[in-house]
């Protein structure tokens, strides 16, 4: 007997403040939402300790109970079910921290922790934001995003409702019954045959049925952009797979025709989320964070002087390649294989003190990198050492030069053979001056806060102070969490 038939035969009583389920006592129902309840709720004293609480014992929790009645929706159950297999997969800071489940034959329930801050979704009534809170939010949410893509996830349910924040501002998604894992069973797509989403904020690939693409996520995060920046939905909001299919062939309204204020840049951001065709947009989300880290080095095309929608005959023609399957037009290459086509490779180039043949070697081990990885972003980054105490000398006495332009003159030029041979012009290539008393942790941090996958750096021959205190290159291979590779002349 499948899971709908049982729960329909043995629908659960109403629960009530007070009550027990499987050793959680109800406190207070926090909220009622069309597919589920969420209720506040604690350990009863007699009950053991479940090992997603033995190493945080005061964690606030909430229990959230799916909505099952008669005549009940079964994407709900199935929605649910797909929950309860996810959540338990997922970790870290931008996702709930799992703790039990109930099943179908008793007590259908995930307990989880509960998120203190707001979501987004009361910002929507506030739109337009402020061009400032459009960057904070994509800068955030992508971050947020390519943790949940490293993870073999793919939401396919991004919207301000379904986005958290921690009280330090970390974002946070919830609401994972329509997600599609890697190494799951994809029910969802076992058992229905219509497009499974929320109609704003689906992708055209979810239109046309394709489930395993990170990128999707991608389009949602633009059209939440699209209506922070401008106060208007993209698409309207469809209500049938006929008005869903109009994003395929009819374009956005440009944010500038509409808000006077928005930088090219931030327009060029989103309509790059907002492209149909999946290659045509940010290929990670860690791409697009680390653009917003940074805005003035997007790179700017024709999307960004865009103030018009796309004529009749585009539109016929867009109509026209939109018609037939969508295998016809790509095939999809699964969470895991996207993010691995897409990584941000950061160069730590010591323009100052180190000599040529160090130099050319670092170029060459990252070319040869960048070769492997035709999809790869390439950040070169190189730290100004700052006095712990006291003022530093911003400019040259002798040439009266910025030491920040002179260095960021220096990694420009030495990415450029590197540049002239890979094509990055394409927004693929930046360039990132730091000023910090220790360079090792600026090196470590700016590879943490922009999600880098591979760090490739220089390390001087040896000397007796630095085997006493330690090499740069061989702190940052303590400390960072991606892949390091360290070059020697």
């Amino acid at each position: 007997m499948d899971s709908d038939t049982t729960a329909a035969a043995n629908p659960p009583q109403p629960l009530a403040p007070g009550q027990l389920v499987d050793g959680w006592r109800l406190i207070e129902k926090l909220h009622t939402g069309g597919m589920a309840n969420l209720w506040q709720v604690e350990l009863a004293p007699e009950h053991p300790v479940p090992a997603g609480l033995a190493d945080w014992p005061d964690m606030p929790l909430i229990m959230k109970v799916p909505r099952i009645k008669a005549g009940e929706d079964p994407a709900t159950i199935v929605g649910f079910e797909v929950e309860q297999m996810i959540l338990p997969m997922l970790t870290g800071r931008h996702v709930p921290r799992f703790v039990a489940r109930g099943d179908f034959t008793h007590h259908p329930y995930i307990v989880m922790e509960r998120i203190e801050g707001p979501s987004l979704r009361p910002r929507l009534d506030e739109a337009p934001l402020a061009i400032d809170e459009v960057i904070e939010v994509g800068a955030r949410v992508g971050t947020a995003l390519h943790e949940l893509h490293r993870q073999r996830l793919v939401h396919l349910d991004i919207k301000p409702s379904n986005i958290m924040f921690r009280p330090d501002g970390t974002a946070v998604f919830v609401d994972f019954g329509l997600s599609r894992h890697d190494r799951l069973p994809d029910l969802l797509e076992e058992e229905f045959s219509l497009p499974m989403g929320t109609g704003p904020y689906m992708s055209p690939e979810q239109v046309q049925f394709v489930r395993n693409d990170p990128r999707s996520d991608l389009f949602a995060l633009g059209v939440m952009l699209y209506h922070f920046t401008t106060g208007q939905r993209p698409f309207g909001s469809p209500e049938s797979v006929r008005g869903l299919r109009r994003r395929l062939y009819v374009d956005p309204v440009p944010p500038r025709s509409i808000r006077k204020d928005c930088p090219p840049w931030l327009q060029e951001a989103i309509l790059k989320c907002l492209e149909v065709k999946p290659d045509r947009r940010w290929q990670s989300a860690a791409q697009l964070a680390l653009a917003f880290q940074d805005p003035a080095q997007i790179p700017l095309t024709e999307r960004a002087q865009r103030l018009q929608t796309n004529g009749t005959i585009k539109r016929i023609k867009q109509w026209f390649f939109s018609i037939g399957e969508p295998s016809a037009a790509t095939t999809p290459l699964g969470v895991t294989t996207q993010v691995m086509k897409s990584p941000i490779v950061m160069a730590a180039v010591d323009v100052d003190r180190a000599g040529p043949g160090l130099l050319d070697a670092l170029r060459e081990t990252v070319h040869r990198i960048l070769a492997t990885h035709p999809g790869a972003r390439l950040a070169c980054v190189s730290v100004m050492k700052t006095a712990r105490i006291g003022m530093d000398e911003k400019v040259d006495n002798q040439t009266g030069q910025s030491h920040h332009v002179r260095q960021l003159i220096g990694l420009k030029h030495w990415a450029r053979p590197i540049n002239k041979e890979m094509n990055l012009e394409d927004g693929r290539l930046t360039f990132h001056v730091l000023e910090a008393p220790d360079i090792a942790s600026a090196i470590v941090d700016f590879a943490e806060r922009n999600q880098i996958d591979h760090l490739i750096m220089g390390a001087r021959g040896n000397s007796t102070i630095r085997r006493y205190l330690g090499s740069v290159s061989s702190q940052v291979v303590a400390q960072a969490e991606c892949t390091v590779t360290v070059v020697k002349a």
